[in-house]
């Protein structure tokens, strides 16, 4: 079947085609012996012998080092709600970067169901054959739920990259900006724009990394999350109550009156005026794609320090700095789940690979740097045993 919108001449269709990723042995296969050997009849032997006791399978099959990538089609890139088949090649993207930067093995899971009950059944099914599990692009707030459940039910990580992946990376860029400003996190007033996965998880994972919750003040598209708007539930709610010390209301030009940071998560436009009110001598990560919420030079009129998500700017925001180390990390612990102070650890091992050679225009590592990867899965898994999460 062919398509108006495919160019077989484009470089990127050319690279797609027939898809990013293949299935290889890690055994020879050139005899008779070595097929009794690999599969009928010596596999009985290890079948029966993990039949007797379940966590053999970590030693005897590739369970401990592969990640099921996990998607409903929601949420996928800035493309929004394009179903599971259109989100596949993003999927095996995140699976070759995992195997590319952290040796972990990585398979596209694409649902189609996007009701929560159905792929957390689906996905509580899949796991035997994972050590653990990274949701990607569901859309916020059912990812919340998707993740929470899946976290209890499972013995094994549970990772939503769109939210803990992007709030990792935002900390350690945050870390290193801070300390090129010789300033604290604790003594800095953020301004968060958006309140869907992406900045619930950075506004929690800024708080647990250092921030002052009080001096935090979260907008989503009607306006600052506060003790006055009516009609906030869940997730809002708790940040309306848990952030915003001084009840501040309006928009995000006032959420960013006399702000020391702006973090954007949102996708939608800031007004050169409004980040004119911020606090001299500013940071301002605005990290939508491929359309930040302010043009870094804009922003680089009013702040010291800018970051986006785009690789042709200074400072890339970039989820790969993260979640390949991550789960290297917790797969190598064995870790029964990723804490809080895994994720912080994560952070700090980001941040550490270019604290001695800061500049504004190089506060994070280069997604292509390949000392990022295994000081964070490093960094991971002694957090991971030191919060008794660990089973190796």
């Amino acid at each position: 079947m062919s398509s108006s919108i495919v160019d077989p001449a484009d470089p990127v269709f050319r690279l797609h085609r027939g898809g990013k990723m293949a299935v290889t042995s890690t055994v020879p296969l050139t005899s008779r012996e070595d097929l009794s050997l690999a599969y009928t009849p010596g596999v009985a032997r290890v079948c029966e012998a993990i039949a007797a006791d379940p966590a053999l399978a970590a030693d005897y099959t590739w369970a401990a080092h592969a990640v099921a990538v996990v998607t409903d089609g929601s949420a996928v890139l800035g493309l929004g709600n394009i179903g599971p088949r259109a989100a596949l090649p993003v999927m095996e993207g995140k699976a070759v970067l995992f195997k590319q930067f952290a040796g972990v093995d990585a398979v596209p899971v694409c649902l189609d169901t996007q009701d929560v009950d159905e792929i957390v059944a689906t996905v509580r099914a899949l796991a035997p054959s994972f050590g653990g599990i990274n949701l990607e692009d569901i859309s916020a707030p059912r990812c919340f739920e998707v993740e929470r459940r899946l976290d209890e039910a499972l013995d094994i990580p549970v990772f939503h990259d769109d939210q803990h992946g992007t709030a990792i990376v935002v900390l350690a860029a945050l870390r290193n900006a801070a300390a090129l400003l010789n300033r604290k996190l604790g003594d800095l007033r953020v301004a968060v724009s958006g309140a869907g996965a992406a900045g619930v998880a950075v506004t929690r994972m800024l708080v647990a990394g250092g921030v002052n919750p009080d001096q935090v003040v979260v907008c989503d598209s009607k306006g600052i999350l506060s003790r006055q708007r009516t009609g906030l539930t869940g997730t809002k709610a708790e940040l309306a109550a848990t952030t915003n010390a001084d009840d501040r209301a309006g928009d995000i030009t006032e959420a960013l009156r006399g702000a020391d940071v702006l973090i954007g998560v949102s996708g939608g436009q800031i007004p050169e005026a409004a980040v004119a009110g911020m606090a001299p001598g500013g940071i301002v990560f605005a990290l939508a794609n491929p359309t930040p919420e302010v043009h870094p030079e804009v922003a680089a009129r009013h702040v010291a320090v800018v970051a986006t998500g785009r690789s042709d700017y200074p400072n890339q925001i970039n989820n790969v700095l993260a979640f390949p180390g991550v789960f290297r990390g917790a797969l190598d612990a064995r870790a029964t789940r990723i804490t809080d102070a895994m994720k912080v650890a994560a952070a700090d091992a980001i941040a550490g690979v270019v604290a001695e050679a800061l500049t504004a225009e190089a506060i994070v590592p280069s997604p292509l740097d390949p000392r990022v990867a295994p000081a964070v899965a490093e960094a991971v898994a002694e957090a991971a045993r030191r919060d008794g999460v660990a089973r190796a």
